[in-house]
């Protein structure tokens, strides 16, 4: 493996050449459990790619 090193401004961060990669399997929660990404239908692929994600803010106290 030839590791590259770059100073960024996170620090040190390692290069990889396209074929040292290796896919990254996501999953959600669908219907209560977890399934991958990957053995969703194209509809639901392009749904998955569609959402928006949010951060609710904490409530204030009175």
């Amino acid at each position: 493996m030839n590791v590259n090193w770059e100073s960024g401004d996170m620090g040190m961060e390692t290069v990889l050449r396209d074929e040292e990669r290796q896919p990254c399997e996501v999953w959600t929660r669908v219907m209560g459990y977890h399934r991958p990404v990957a053995s969703f239908n194209i509809g639901k692929q392009g749904e998955h790619r569609e959402r928006r994600f949010f951060r609710e803010s904490r409530p204030l106290r009175a």
